[in-house]
């Protein structure tokens, strides 16, 4: 992607937070929105790879502040944001990156299986928005939420992730609602298929390297490709965007013809079975 100057300033000098910026999606974008001017303030459980990513970014020319946190404490996240505040003087993008994927068909998965992916994917990121909104009120900046093409199709074994994105999806839109003529706005961004470490973290939430990625490889997108895409939504300052081609597609129909979507689905589904047995 060619750079104008326009596109490189489009962050000068603001502040972005990031959660879950150790890795993947959130790691190209902080690198990204740096390019594009930011000073990132990074938060993420493994200190290592924040230091590291730190001194990429300053590599680049930006500021950049470690600021460990679970998004599962609220005490973690309210001291991250006053942290971030106090060393930069405040906040102009926040972006609840944080989440991982529960996998296993619904009826295998128990208790605490949805109280992880629920705690992580969904309350982490509501309590993100609670505790940044006060410091973006004061510049009108803008609130970021990464969701999931998931929100919008069923999938086998997926069904934990799925709703968990759903949700995330229904708190952008209830987000943008209530934060109407405060001047932050509001953008609930649903990837597509992006490379990532997802598929290698386990229904406990810990890497495992060893673990196959068995998403469609000729769909998927790099990590870099999918940060340029969201730096754009986030500057233009979109409501609700689908994105990768597959990821358009699939949010289409998911929307507007559910019911031909599921069969589609439910009709690659009963194939699979049938040549398995």
């Amino acid at each position: 992607m060619r750079y104008t100057r326009g596109m490189a300033l489009r962050f000068d000098n603001q502040v972005v937070w990031i959660t879950g910026a150790s890795s993947g999606i959130g790691r190209a974008l902080a690198l990204e929105l740096a390019r594009q001017g930011a000073n990132l303030a990074l938060s993420a459980r493994r200190v290592d790879r924040l230091e590291s990513l730190v001194q990429e970014i300053e590599a680049l020319g930006r500021r950049a502040l470690a600021v460990p946190c679970d998004v599962t404490d609220e005490a973690s996240l309210r001291g991250a944001v006053e942290q971030l505040a106090g060393h930069f003087g405040g906040l102009d993008v926040a972006i609840a990156n944080a989440g991982f994927s529960i996998t296993g068909r619904i009826e295998r998965l128990d208790a605490s299986d949805w109280r992880r992916q629920l705690d992580t994917n969904v309350i982490g990121v509501a309590l993100c928005a609670r505790y940044a909104l006060p410091e973006l009120r004061k510049r009108c900046g803008r609130l970021v939420l990464i969701g999931s093409i998931s929100a919008f199709l069923p999938g086998p074994g997926t069904g934990a992730y799925a709703a968990s994105k759903a949700a995330v999806r229904s708190i952008g839109a209830t987000l943008s609602v209530e934060c109407a003529g405060s001047g932050v706005s509001v953008t609930t961004l649903h990837p597509g298929f992006v490379d990532s470490e997802i598929a290698r973290v386990d229904n406990q939430g810990k890497f495992d390297a060893t673990r196959a990625d068995k998403r469609p490889a000729r769909l998927m997108w790099t990590a870099e490709r999918a940060a340029q895409v969201m730096a754009s939504a986030i500057a233009r300052r979109e409501r609700d965007y689908p994105f990768t081609g597959h990821g358009k597609l699939g949010a289409f129909f998911g929307q507007h013809f559910p019911a031909l979507a599921q069969e589609l689905i439910a009709r690659t589904r009963r194939k699979r079975n049938a040549q398995a047995k």
